[in-house]
């Protein structure tokens, strides 16, 4: 360490050791990034702690971020409560929302989803994009406060400005069902292609289902194919579904049964009840796939255990 480091800690420490707030928060972002001094998080949470209960705002919101994670401290969901509270009540839009998920979910408090909805309003407020997501969602379901759709495409605009990929696709949804909006399906293609472009994959899928149908737009059923593999590679099971089928038909894509058969057995693995029952055929007729009559039968099994009557059949 340089002599001019080691005054700046020196100096840092003694102010800190002394009462000052602001240099009790500089020298616990120093322990904590490691920064002109070895690393100790625990250190950090230390320094933090002191100038929180100075009401340091940013030390509070900090130090409660370490109790919620266990972040070089024992995890204390009720802590983090405690401290996001102190700063959420101060203004910070990051512990409103935090707090407001905490409430949500009943997590180191009682769950309160009216709180949860107070909270994520006023980070929403501050164009905390989150939080505008968050309730957008509550008022689309009416889970905790009374359905509204106009508020939800208002707070779902609001956030996908922003660039949250969940919120332009939730947002498309309602655009391409006319749900709380006036029904705008090149809307719903713009904000499912600019979600998809940041690999959110129920946009992907969105977006590859309105090419496969021509839903509204021109049909295309080679970006049909491009959208459902990137989301049946992120594990959509219905994109590998509709990708499988497209392989197997030779829809937009050359024909091949070996790529439809393993994206059935993709969609399959996750309980799709229709990948289920045409892997089972093809391997029952060996199509595509080398005659197995095993695999066959456990296929149709599984799709008839799993409510698919067609296949209770075989």
């Amino acid at each position: 360490m340089k002599k001019d480091d080691e005054k700046t800690v020196s100096w840092y420490t003694k102010a800190a050791q002394q009462g000052d707030s602001n240099a009790q928060l500089e020298l616990a972002f120093m322990y904590y990034n490691g920064d002109n001094i070895e690393q100790s998080k625990s250190e950090a949470a230390y320094w933090f702690a002191k100038a929180a209960e100075q009401g340091n705002p940013n030390a509070q919101y900090n130090l409660a971020v370490m109790y919620d994670q266990g972040d070089g401290i024992e995890k204390d969901i009720s802590k983090a409560v405690y401290w996001f509270t102190k700063v959420a009540n101060f203004g910070y839009s990051k512990a409103q929302n935090n707090l407001a998920v905490k409430y949500y979910r009943g997590e180191g408090v009682e769950q309160d989803k009216q709180k949860a909805a107070y909270w994520f309003a006023k980070a929403a407020e501050q164009g905390n994009f989150l939080s505008q997501f968050h309730l957008a969602v509550m008022y689309d379901t009416g889970d905790g406060v009374e359905q509204d759709k106009t508020k939800a495409a208002y707070l779902y605009t609001k956030s996908a400005e922003q660039g949250n990929s969940y919120a332009q696709n939730n947002l498309a949804l309602m655009y391409e069902k006319g749900d709380g909006v006036e029904q705008d399906k090149l809307k719903a293609l713009n904000l499912y292609t600019k979600a998809a472009e940041q690999a959110n994959p129920s946009a992907c899928y969105n977006l590859a289902a309105m090419y496969d149908k021509g839903d509204g737009i021109k049909q295309d059923k080679k970006k049909a194919v491009y959208w459902y593999i990137k989301a049946a590679e992120k594990g959509y099971a219905n994109a590998q579904y509709n990708l499988a089928h497209n392989y197997f038909n030779g829809n937009g894509v050359e024909q091949d049964k070996q790529k439809a058969a393993y994206w059935y057995t993709k969609a399959a693995e996750q309980g799709y009840l229709s990948a289920q029952y045409n892997l089972a055929i093809m391997y029952e007729k060996g199509d595509g796939v080398e005659q197995n009559k095993s695999l066959a039968k456990k296929y149709f099994q599984l799709a008839c255990d799993g409510g698919l009557k067609i296949a209770c059949d075989k």
